[in-house]
């Protein structure tokens, strides 16, 4: 038995059973770590030390009944965007190079409530600002598939650890596609949920009405039983959505019979890679056949979606990294003359460039003369959005598009070429724009072996749907018994 092969409910199970112990567990993981580690390049900071430790006291205190949820001893991983205390949260960027977070962020102490133990932080692009975790100031995070191909971003060392067995989960952060993109790239599943449902506090901010904290996971039951442990009211965030708490799991019932699914025509147009659009027929059809309503819609205001989504996260990316300014805390030059030179040299040295661009474009649509041509119209687009989603979700219980034009790209492929970059959130940033929960699961290879997803998007607050529309398909196909390769 290869643990590491195991899904969350699958260790768990073993550990109900005495099969296993918190520390073979653990053990287990680490040395995957330290096996792939040197191909995959996921990690920035390894807690092995620490999660041994954890291990130990958490299976003394299961045996003495002292604990007794069913998640405690599990391992998982963190994006490195989430606050850890005592444990670097770097965000991937010289800036925080040496950033020891004196608290945690919300879902953090939800995780350690449960016991659940952490291996590390994993890699990202810097500030989440990406789609192929190549801007990272450590390390390129290499697809376990292929390890010349890009993971997807910027949760990709979240999305690589969990599809090379190095974390049977992870936690990741989603702002335009970040957790469902390289989850297609990775052939795992990645839940965005509706924004509101999870605390964002002790989330390092990209652009605040877009981020979300969510799940990648090897199959849709861990994903649940994830959401069940991060989501909830948080007092410490203005944003948070003051809701009654479900169990999602129980929403598992294999079956969508009469679910209506919407299909828009404008995410299968042109760009849509060959191999891409006939994996997703082949999920319509499957949908058709274990008895869902299949019907063509159109979302007209898609075209408009990632002009926009770029506006406002590059604004908002503007104001929110203002903060780091080489005196309150994070990277400090060297050398400067005057504040004004400190406040120059700090940022130049201190953030990469994919980083700089986005301050420069959020900073120019801020400015006066263009803040009403620019962020007040996309803000104008976005109520669009919004209530192009609404009109659909009226007739649909849930809509169905790729996650992705296409599958993993080249290392380096588009890394110089920012606008190519941009368009491989096609599919997703629109789901962002508007709030919606989406989720992202395998459903095929491409013919040089590489993950295809597809992307289930609900209504607000209405994770139960998707998940059980997305567990259906994976109960029905085979498609995530596929394993990285880790070809070269």
């Amino acid at each position: 038995m290869d643990i590491t092969e195991l899904t969350v409910h699958e260790l768990q199970d073993k550990l109900k059973n005495k099969e296993l112990t918190v520390q073979e567990i653990t053990s287990a993981y680490i040395n995957r770590i330290h096996e792939k580690e040197k191909d995959v390049q996921a990690f920035i900071t390894v807690t092995d030390k620490e999660a041994m430790e954890k291990a130990k006291l958490v299976q003394e205190k299961i045996e003495s009944g002292e604990i007794q949820n069913s998640l405690a001893g599990i391992p998982i991983g963190i994006k490195d965007n989430i606050c850890t205390k005592g444990i670097k949260t770097t965000c991937a960027s010289k800036m925080l190079e040496n950033f020891v977070s004196p608290y945690d962020a919300t879902v953090v102490e939800n995780l350690n409530k449960e016991n659940i133990i952490s291996l590390g932080k994993l890699n990202m692009d810097e500030f989440a600002m990406g789609g192929s975790t190549e801007y990272s100031y450590f390390k390129k995070t290499r697809n376990p598939w292929n390890l010349n191909k890009v993971p997807g971003g910027s949760s990709g060392g979240s999305a690589a650890a969990v599809a090379a067995g190095m974390v049977p989960w992870a936690l990741g952060s989603d702002t335009g596609g970040s957790i469902r993109q390289p989850a297609s790239f990775c052939g795992i599943v990645g839940l965005k949920p509706t924004y509101g449902l999870v605390s964002r506090y002790g989330l390092v901010a990209f652009a605040s009405s877009l981020d979300q904290i969510g799940t990648l996971t090897k199959d849709v039951e861990d994903a649940a039983i994830l959401l069940n442990v991060i989501a909830g009211h948080d007092e410490k965030d203005t944003t948070s959505a003051n809701i009654e708490k479900i169990d999602y799991t129980k929403s598992l019932k294999n079956d969508v019979k009469g679910l209506k699914i919407g299909i828009p025509k404008e995410y299968f147009a042109e760009g849509i890679n060959k191999e891409v659009k006939e994996s997703i027929e082949q999920v319509i059809e499957k949908y058709k056949s274990l008895g869902a309503i299949i019907e063509d819609c159109s979302l007209d205001v898609a075209q408009y979606a990632l002009a926009t989504y770029y506006i406002i996260a590059c604004a908002e990316a503007s104001s929110n990294l203002g903060r780091f300014d080489g005196i309150r805390y994070g990277y400090r030059a060297e050398k400067f003359d005057d504040l004004k030179s400190l406040f120059r040299n700090s940022r130049s040295e201190g953030f990469g460039k994919e980083v700089k661009r986005r301050i420069i474009l959020g900073t120019y649509v801020l400015s006066s003369g263009y803040y009403d041509a620019y962020y007040k119209k996309a803000q104008q687009v976005r109520t669009l959005v919004k209530n192009e989603f609404a009109k659909n979700f009226s007739k649909y219980d849930v809509i169905l598009i790729p996650t992705s034009p296409t599958v993993a790209f080249d290392i380096g492929a588009k890394s110089n070429n920012p606008l190519e970059m941009y368009l491989s959130d096609i599919c997703t940033v629109s789901i962002n724009i508007a709030g919606l929960p989406g989720i992202s699961v395998p459903c095929g290879l491409d013919k040089e072996g590489l993950p295809i997803g597809f992307q289930l998007v609900g209504n607000y607050f209405d994770e139960k749907t998707i998940l059980n529309a997305a567990y259906t398909y994976e109960q029905n196909t085979n498609f995530k018994e596929n394993k990285p390769q880790f070809k070269n």
